[in-house]
């Protein structure tokens, strides 16, 4: 069967189709990835071939708007940074849909595919790396964690908030589906994120039930497997050199905000003061080094990339921005998490975490080297944490959810 991967985003993104498309074709398909060019070095190594979305330059041009984690304005700054690519995409995929047409596997994001999939009879899989990216009235994704208590509220105070989250993301969605939407001769799509953005054939959660179950106001197409937990560390395995320094002391506290996150220096500074008034060591990962505070405090150190299926299980705890991807590493790993939530569906896994007893969180605001310090040293000092981390680390024994994965999409077929 011909595949073809339509991933949209940063890493975080990109890594669970990869993983995915990996399988897929050890099963015997024939599998493609159309997503930016920034990861073309990525694909050649793992070996599947990429058609290329966009410039590396236009990659980093949306990781510098200064808005990207702004929470009030992050979605319609994604609104901007995809529109181009969604013409291209379409474009791509009306050549691609001549002959032996592909089963579209695509992120929610792809709005060329998902428009695409309508206008020439393509069969496609829609999937949501995270809960957040399904609207409820039931257990309503939390968009910021001061609304951390929504789902006690009154349902029709819920109604009334779905329905502003429907105009807010159709505002900010709008100018980059319905352009496509007319160029296809298709009718305008409403009530994109509730509704027009799950592929009518199969949606999959890519996360597990314990974590956000299936609700009633969900596609009825949708089913869930569980984490995928590709990291690339079959690509880009664990560099000697930093090998080597994970046994030469304790396990240090690992800070990582996110690989698309140009904006992170603040954060950086907080975590090696804490790490510095924890006496700890500390490992900052980002592949932006002007970021990284210069000089660092003893025994902290910085990496531009480590697998987290090889660093976390050496890890005494992990510092992030709230990606479900890695959350889902050090839930694995049985690493205790403190977040740092900013946008999109960072705010809804912080909760999520703190809900399974394996972390806390911290607002952008309040990351300061004495909070970050505060809130590790509870972390670590906490028989609960441990405890529930290795109930947690637990369930991933035993399971194949990648392979569930493939299954569902190959049934979508």
């Amino acid at each position: 069967m011909r595949i073809l991967m339509v991933p949209v985003g940063s890493a975080g993104d990109v890594h669970p189709h990869v993983g995915i498309g990996l399988a897929l074709k050890r099963r015997g398909h024939d599998v493609s990835v159309l997503t930016s060019a920034y990861f073309e070095p990525l694909l050649a190594r793992v070996g599947l071939p990429l058609i290329p979305i966009g410039t590396v330059d236009d990659y980093h041009r949306g990781l510098e708007h200064p808005d990207l984690w702004r929470p009030h304005r992050a979605l319609r700054v994604i609104g901007e940074m995809i529109r181009p690519h969604v013409t291209e995409t379409a474009r791509v995929l009306r050549e691609q849909a001549t002959g032996d047409p592909p089963l579209l596997v695509a992120h929610p994001l792809a709005f060329g595919a998902r428009a695409a999939q309508e206008a020439l009879g393509l069969r496609s899989v829609t999937l949501h790396l995270q809960a957040a990216g399904f609207v409820s009235r039931h257990d309503t994704a939390v968009p910021h964690v001061w609304l951390r208590s929504v789902n006690r509220w009154p349902m029709p105070v819920k109604r009334a908030l779905v329905a502003a989250g429907d105009r807010l993301s159709d505002h900010a969605l709008t100018p980059a589906v319905n352009d496509l939407c007319a160029e296809f001769g298709l009718p305008p799509a409403r009530n994109i994120v509730r509704e027009w953005w799950h592929s009518p054939h199969r949606v999959i959660g890519l996360f597990p039930d314990w974590y956000a179950a299936v609700q009633p106001d969900w596609p009825s197409q949708t089913r869930l497997t569980g984490f995928p937990l590709y990291d690339e560390g079959d690509a880009t395995p664990l560099a000697p050199e930093l090998d080597r320094w994970l046994d030469a002391g304790e396990p240090p506290v690992v800070f990582a905000p996110g690989t698309a996150n140009r904006q992170a220096a603040p954060f950086f500074r907080a975590g090696a003061d804490a790490c510095r008034r924890l006496g700890r060591r500390g490992l900052l990962l980002t592949r932006f080094a002007e970021q990284i505070p210069d000089p660092l405090p003893p025994g902290v150190r910085h990496a531009e990339y480590a697998p987290f299926g090889s660093l976390l299980r050496r890890a005494a705890a992990l510092v992030h921005h709230g990606g479900i991807g890695t959350a889902a590493q050090a839930l694995r790993a049985g690493c205790p998490q403190l977040v740092m939530p900013m946008a999109f569906d960072q705010p809804d896994n912080a909760l999520r975490l703190e809900r399974l007893g394996v972390g806390s969180y911290l607002r952008p605001s309040r990351f300061t080297g004495t909070a970050v310090a505060r809130e590790l040293d509870s972390l670590l000092g906490s028989e609960d944490v441990a405890r529930a981390c290795c109930a947690v680390a637990s369930r991933f024994v035993g399971i194949d959810p990648v392979a569930q994965t493939c299954e569902l999409i190959e049934a979508a077929a």
